[in-house]
């Protein structure tokens, strides 16, 4: 079992910090930041799957701290781009494009394209002190829509509704999202496994 019950989150994303705080309140966890555990260092993410990004970043951290750290690798894959922008979702429009530049770069290139089919990945890699990791992958599936809508959330929230809503992730309150979302997926099975520990 973990005698601390703190995780260390491997991301310095704030809107992704505050999504898995949210998702993880309850959970008997304490998540702390990179920044509060005294690492300032930028993780390079140079793999070719969320599976190699989510655990290049725990793993790094943990063998310098000697604790249980987790990282989150995340993005949206849309069929009819052959399953792009992917792991380089967060870089779609270039390095510092703001979440509405990776939208309309998004819709650009959906333009005139039928199949709106999409799903949101997350690969939630928790490492151990001796390194050792596990990995849970969550996916929620729905389509794109033509114009964002809605105000919460973060990145292509606006134009992603999920399988059996009429809202966008963006329109939905966050205790929903936080409910189905990809990530929501990830951390359950994380939580199933690493409450043994």
């Amino acid at each position: 079992m973990l005698t601390t019950k703190m995780l260390i989150i491997a991301s310095n994303n704030k809107h992704k910090i505050s999504e898995l705080k949210s998702i993880l309140s309850g959970s008997g966890f304490k998540v702390i930041t990179m920044a509060e555990a005294g690492f300032f260092h930028n993780i390079e993410e140079t793999g070719n799957t969320f599976e190699e990004n989510a655990v290049l970043k725990a793993r790094s951290i943990a063998l310098q701290k000697h604790t249980f750290v987790f990282a989150d690798d995340s993005g949206l894959e849309v069929e009819a781009l052959d399953y792009r922008p992917g792991v380089y979702s967060a870089r779609y429009a270039g390095e510092g494009a703001s979440d509405m530049d990776k939208i309309n770069k998004l819709l650009h290139e959906l333009k005139g394209k039928t199949n709106r089919r999409a799903r949101f990945v997350s690969v939630i890699a928790i490492s151990r002190p001796d390194g050792s990791v596990d990995t849970f992958r969550g996916e929620v599936h729905g389509k794109i829509i033509d114009a964002p809508r809605g105000i919460n959330g973060f990145g292509y929230d606006p134009v992603f509704v999920p399988e059996g809503y009429d809202k966008t992730f963006a329109e939905l309150e966050e205790a929903i999202k936080n409910s189905i979302s990809h990530r929501a997926k990830s951390t359950a099975k994380m939580l199933k496994v690493i409450s043994s520990y």
